[in-house]
């Protein structure tokens, strides 16, 4: 038997992104389901690019974290109520904060194998409709009676049920392992880099101005779509400054002199949806489109935040990309000099700053300022999980289309879990 002929890997190009305005959680979005917000990015990003056209798209690869069990079949859901072709197959991942970028990276590879010509990936979470979860000691009760053989057996087991069991289980955000939040894990990377409240405060302030400097220039005219009445991120702040942030309270890390992260260098709970096309370089050329840039290079790392070196800042639940980036960067043959543009998700501007901290430690170039984050992040537009790494990708994209001839950009994103997802975009 001749084995089956492998197609060299091919080039997997960027053709362009959509999202909806993010919003903060319990306000405009509040009664919006995953479902609904991705299928708005969705039909944003096919009224662009013609994708209406029966077999445009090759494949669909989305996720949430925050899951309804109505959203069990989330991305084949939003091409069933979508614009897009009922045929196109589709499938959800989930790698918690890193699932837009993880989604992005699962097409590229198909893209790249010759296995499909286009895909749309990205993701989308609500912090706004979370799912409740029936009591546990509830759901043994019911489940005892449901396998009851008799009426009197399951009359028995409901008369189990006590007023304190009707109390929902609310989902809380806080890592299994630790019981910590991901701000307060934060709070402890923090203190082991001696990340200062200025420095926090200054990024946070530069996230809010290079936003509105974005919005203010158009930069976001064809990669944002509106709605329910938003036309741009409810979380911008453009007269947001270091003077006003200072006078917010901590609410992270009180149990430790000194807490410095707050309300304002910390990203809110978040609704909205964020996807990307991504296209072999023939099916861009037969429709005459230019991709943006080209997705290059990816890497992904873990980091023991449970047992690792915790309190010396080195396995922080946020700090796998302090690993993931110099190993690709090595792979790749490529240092932080190398990249013109660096895009940093910000789920704390203190998170941001230790990844930075460690980066240099393990032997790579101070990062440019003037180079990271240039359109705004997470601190202004927020973070809706699990679109997160579609906006960034599509965002850094459009950065490098911008500029004149060759361009790099790195993208890192931390993820709950003590997970990081990494990639490279270059414009030839």
């Amino acid at each position: 038997m001749s084995p089956v002929k492998r197609p060299e890997a091919r080039r997997v190009a960027i053709v362009g992104g959509s999202r909806v305005p993010f919003a903060r959680s319990d306000g405009p979005y509040a009664t919006a389901s995953n479902q609904e917000m991705l299928t708005a990015a969705v039909d944003g990003l096919a009224a662009r690019y013609g994708l209406d056209v029966p077999g445009s798209v090759g494949e669909l690869v989305a996720g949430a974290v925050l899951k309804h069990s109505r959203d069990f079949n989330l991305a084949r859901e939003t091409v069933l109520g979508s614009v897009l072709d009922a045929r196109t197959p589709a499938y959800d991942i989930q790698q918690a904060c890193g699932t837009g970028l993880q989604a992005v990276v699962a097409a590229a590879n198909k893209i790249a194998l010759g296995q499909t010509e286009s895909a749309v990936a990205g993701g989308a979470d609500t912090a706004s409709d979370a799912p409740l979860g029936v009591n546990d000691r509830l759901r043994r009760i019911l489940l005892e009676a449901r396998r009851a053989r008799s009426a009197g057996a399951r009359l028995k087991a409901l008369a189990q049920v006590r007023p304190s069991h009707l109390i929902p289980d609310i989902p809380r955000n806080a890592e299994p392992r630790t019981g910590l939040s991901m701000g307060e894990h934060a709070a402890v990377t923090a203190r082991a880099w001696a990340v200062g409240r200025t420095a926090q405060d200054e990024l946070a302030a530069a996230s809010h101005r290079r936003l509105a400097a974005a919005y203010e220039r158009g930069f976001f005219q064809d990669l944002v779509v509106p709605f329910r009445g938003l036309t741009r991120d409810q979380n911008l702040r453009p007269d947001s400054t270091v003077e006003k942030l200072a006078l917010l309270n901590p609410v992270f890390g009180l149990d430790a002199p000194g807490p410095t992260m707050t309300a304002g260098n910390s990203t809110p709970l978040t609704d909205g949806a964020a996807v990307v096309l991504l296209a072999s370089e023939e099916w861009a050329d037969a429709r005459g489109l230019e991709p943006l840039a080209y997705l290059t290079a990816y890497e992904t790392a873990a980091v023991d935040f449970v047992r690792g070196d915790v309190a010396g800042g080195e396995d922080g639940l946020l700090m796998a990309p302090a690993y993931a980036v110099p190993r690709m960067l090595e792979r790749a043959g490529l240092g932080i000099e190398d990249f013109d543009l660096v895009e940093i998700h910000e789920a704390f501007a203190s998170q941001v700053l230790a990844t930075l901290a460690a980066w240099e430690k393990r032997g790579l170039a101070p990062v440019d300022r003037d180079r990271l984050n240039v359109a705004g992040s997470s601190l202004a537009t927020g973070h809706p999980f699990a679109a997160t790494g579609a906006r960034i990708v599509a965002t850094l994209a459009k950065l490098l289309a911008e500029r004149e001839g060759p361009a790099r950009g790195l993208i890192s994103v931390c993820a709950a879990g003590g997970q990081g997802v990494t990639a490279i975009l270059e414009r030839p």
